[in-house]
């Protein structure tokens, strides 16, 4: 009997839309007196964001907000973050915005009062006992984008601003303690970041449905979530206020992060150290390369997606899926490669090394080589 696995799911989600006027009941549910808003440069100057400040304070928990997050969060950024969680003496975060704000107020949570280095907490083996669990604070996550998943996740994405390599640290406690998707967040988010963002969460179901590892509840909720996304993403890109469509969105979204405990594979590996070393966009670098790795894992999954495309109304089997996924893309105006993203031939070979330490590569279909992943970055560009 060769069947095993860990298996967990996620937190408590408050959906629908206009629940953000919940925020402040949620927090102090979550045992917060005085949070800490963490949101990107984007986003603070946005309604959306004023209005949640506003829930907030009138809720008697202030208005205190850290917005120096970028699109790929590193050190630096976290350091300011702790600085001011430190000197506001809070007591947990509020993660509000797309997948970098999420991960980066996570990061701040979990780092407000340890005493380890937050590299110590990468995720290795068990190297998230090292952290004192009793010092995390508390997180409530609102995702204002339909992509990364990370409000249901035990994980946030750091890069190191040194080496230029992205790491996931990991803690059971990073989970949220309450999570509120409102897809009238979403409705104001420009077409780009609804097609990346959009093409994120795709990735993340498709990677965690062609994973060879055992996960069979994973592997269902991949599928649907591929589903959604089909059906809704060319609606809400067409039409930005489509709420309806915005909010299976938000499903599918949830869905993928849920799905990737069954592993991730070479989609991730690659695109993060592009998104570490080239500050592209993360989602929009996945759908770059998704069908030059498609083609990489033709051979392990091809009966695997036959399977997905009759599911989905694919005619033609793996070739009609992959037709697809070039269409989606032309319909969502993705770089046609990483050349057009602006990755050079000259970092190649330091772009392999990169996604061979990247722990996404253990869960691809199809073995990765210092050879063969050197040539899907050629196919890639």
């Amino acid at each position: 009997m060769k069947l095993r696995g860990n298996w967990s799911y996620p937190t408590l989600v408050k959906f629908g839309a206009g629940r953000i006027a919940e925020l402040a009941d949620h927090c102090k549910a979550a045992g917060l007196k005085n949070p800490l808003l963490v949101t990107d440069k984007a986003l603070a100057s946005l309604p959306i964001t004023a209005r949640a400040l506003d829930i907030l304070e009138t809720g008697g928990l202030g208005r205190a907000v850290f917005s120096q997050v970028d699109p790929n969060p590193n050190e630096g950024n976290m350091e300011a973050g702790l600085a001011v969680y430190r000197a506001g003496g809070h007591d947990g975060v509020v993660c509000f915005g797309g997948g970098s704000a999420l991960d980066l107020g996570k990061i701040i949570a979990l780092m407000a009062d340890q005493k380890v280095s937050v590299w110590e907490l990468e995720d290795i083996g068990d190297w998230w006992t090292r952290a004192d669990a009793s010092k995390i604070a508390p997180i409530v996550a609102v995702p204002t984008t339909a992509g990364t998943g990370s409000e249901v996740g035990r994980a946030g994405v750091l890069t190191n601003s040194k080496t230029h390599k992205k790491k996931v640290i990991f803690h059971p406690k990073l989970l949220p303690a309450v999570t509120i998707c409102d897809p009238e967040l979403t409705v104001g988010m420009p077409r780009f970041i609804t097609a990346g963002t959009g093409m994120d969460a795709f990735a993340h179901c498709l990677e965690a449905y062609s994973s060879p590892f055992f996960h069979p509840m994973s592997q269902g909720i991949a599928l649907e979530g591929m589903r959604l996304v089909l059906e809704n993403l060319p609606k809400v890109y067409a039409t930005p206020d489509d709420l309806e469509a915005r909010a299976q969105m938000m499903a599918a979204a949830a869905m993928g992060a849920v799905a990737f405990q069954k592993g991730l594979g070479a989609i991730h590996s690659l695109s993060h150290p592009i998104g570490a070393v080239y500050g592209t966009h993360h989602g929009t670098t996945n759908a770059v390369v998704m069908p030059m790795v498609l083609e990489f894992n033709r051979a392990a999954i091809v009966d695997r997606i036959d399977r997905a495309a009759a599911y989905l109304g694919i005619a033609g089997g793996f070739a009609g899926f992959h037709a697809m996924v070039m269409d989606l893309r032309a319909q969502l105006n993705i770089p046609e490669n990483l050349s057009a993203m602006g990755v050079e031939y000259a970092r190649l070979d330091e772009l392999t090394d990169m996604a061979l330490e990247d722990p996404s590569c253990d869960g691809n279909p199809v073995k990765m080589t210092r050879e063969n992943t050197r040539a899907l970055f050629e196919a890639c560009m």
